[in-house]
């Protein structure tokens, strides 16, 4: 299996913006957590951050037919951007949309999420956690594929 983390805007101050809201974990420290949960494993896993939408889909894009999942974190574009929707839709590689606040307790513009509904779930509210619960869904659904298919 391979996994691709995708992380989007002003994800890279994790640590320093808002740490009352985003935690004082940085983005390396996510990415630790997820390659320690699979170490030991043969998963295979990719993370990226970039700033900018456009970038943001050509990874989405390129990743049908390479990644078996996507864990997305697309951060303010999740509220604004039908581009990076549209990506999802189209490259046909499950995705779980990831927040680390609880954007439902948040400011009304970030209650709506324009990715939700090509997503296969959501994991929001838990910090560095929902990256976790995400990987963990990913797991648990390869496992049930593996039994299925023996």
């Amino acid at each position: 299996m391979h996994i691709l983390v995708l992380n989007g805007p002003n994800l890279n101050m994790l640590g320093v913006r808002n740490p009352e809201i985003y935690g004082k974990q940085t983005l390396g420290d996510i990415e630790a957590m997820l390659r320690k949960r699979l170490a030991g494993t043969d998963i295979k896993m990719d993370f990226a951050q970039n700033n900018l939408e456009g970038h943001l889909v050509e990874l989405i894009q390129k990743a049908r037919g390479k990644y078996d999942y996507i864990l997305l974190n697309a951060a303010a574009y999740t509220h604004t951007s039908i581009a990076i929707r549209d990506a999802i839709e189209a490259a046909e590689v499950p995705t779980v949309e990831i927040h680390l606040s609880n954007v439902a307790q948040r400011e009304e513009f970030r209650h709506f999420s324009y990715i939700a509904p090509v997503c296969v779930g959501t994991v929001t509210g838990f910090g560095v956690y929902s990256y976790l619960m995400a990987l963990e869904y990913v797991l648990a659904k390869d496992a049930e594929k593996v039994n299925k298919d023996e």
